[in-house]
């Protein structure tokens, strides 16, 4: 299955055949980008698709823009969410737990990458706060949506070989702030919360992995300059083993396709727990150092015993067990 798609392959040449009619999914972060494209293409193959955004009438824009664009007409319905507000996580978690209404796909995508230090409603750090810990509440909230057969895919990144999660110091009270220090703590613990998630719901047939969708030239890098872009890309391309190819932007649809091959592609046993990168799953990778991100998965963000200890320290934050 892996040889069959890359990193040139797109939403549709994953999703070529398959009729997705009477199946439904749930995607975070539909107002831009990846989510965007998620969400066009899942409707595009007959799923009933439900959005979160912060913004509603952003995202209302942006997923008609793109279905128009695409000829398109498949439902998308939206619901409001804030992933930096545990109060707004838990009233969208508590609105679809009383509709009632379940969903084999739940796609983690939005998030945060590189914002000056700040803190969410709740206090935490806001990369960490919004890209996992929203997170973290919200899935489990819905887990028992999730239909037999189901599957979450998290969205991670080649950014967790940034950093390890730092569970003695999760808000930077005593370690002095880097965006992408921050940053790549969140990224490696979506792909632990990803372990995690699978190991306790695989026995209901429920699988989880997390994804790398690569790089691509969103709304993501909006906290950084177009200098700083160029900056981070050449020192990527200088610390790139040597004769490998220099690092290249994909498009959204490159971006998003990994995200529906784990989702909806690949064997689930294949992808149960494991993190991916251009639709295929991911070699463990402890080699490189800086920003090589030259391929591959640091192996403290499959750590089983990592994951499951960063379960209880979220758990421990929020103030809720699950």
């Amino acid at each position: 299955m892996a040889a069959d798609f890359g990193f040139a392959s797109t939403t549709d040449d994953v999703l070529d055949g398959i009729d997705l009619t009477g199946k439904r999914a749930l995607v975070t972060g539909v107002s831009a980008g990846l989510g965007v494209e998620t969400a066009r293409a899942l409707a595009a193959h007959g799923a009933a698709v439900v959005g979160t955004a912060r913004d509603l009438a952003k995202a209302r824009g942006a997923i008609d823009r793109a279905q128009g664009d695409a000829g398109t007409t498949g439902a998308i319905a939206l619901e409001e969410m804030d992933l930096a507000s545990l109060a707004s996580v838990r009233a969208c978690a508590d609105r679809l737990v009383a509709a009632g209404n379940s969903f084999d796909l739940v796609i983690a995508n939005a998030g945060v990458m590189a914002c000056p230090k700040g803190e969410t409603a709740d206090g935490f750090e806001t990369q960490f706060g919004t890209n996992h810990l929203g997170h973290f509440v919200f899935v489990n909230r819905i887990a028992g949506l999730m239909a037999p057969g189901a599957r979450l895919v998290v969205l991670s990144s080649a950014g967790h070989r940034f950093a390890d999660v730092d569970l003695d110091d999760p808000n930077f009270a005593h370690t002095p702030y880097a965006e992408f220090v921050a940053y790549g703590r969140s990224k490696t613990a979506n792909a632990l919360f990803a372990v995690e998630f699978d190991r306790r719901h695989r026995d209901r047939g429920i699988r989880a992995a997390s994804v790398h969708p690569g790089g691509i030239d969103t709304e993501l890098s909006r906290h950084m300059t177009p200098e700083s872009r160029n900056a981070l890309i050449a020192r990527i391309n200088a610390e790139r083993p040597e004769g490998a190819a220099p690092f290249r932007y994909k498009t959204v649809p490159q971006g998003a396709a990994t995200s529906l091959w784990a989702g909806v592609r690949a064997a689930a046993d294949a992808v149960g727990g494991r993190y991916c990168e251009d639709c295929h799953v991911a070699r463990l990778n402890n080699e490189d150092v800086g920003l090589s991100l030259s391929g591959g998965v640091r192996s403290y963000a499959q750590d089983p015993a990592h994951a499951r200890e960063l379960w209880a320290k979220s758990e421990e934050m929020v103030g809720e067990r699950f």
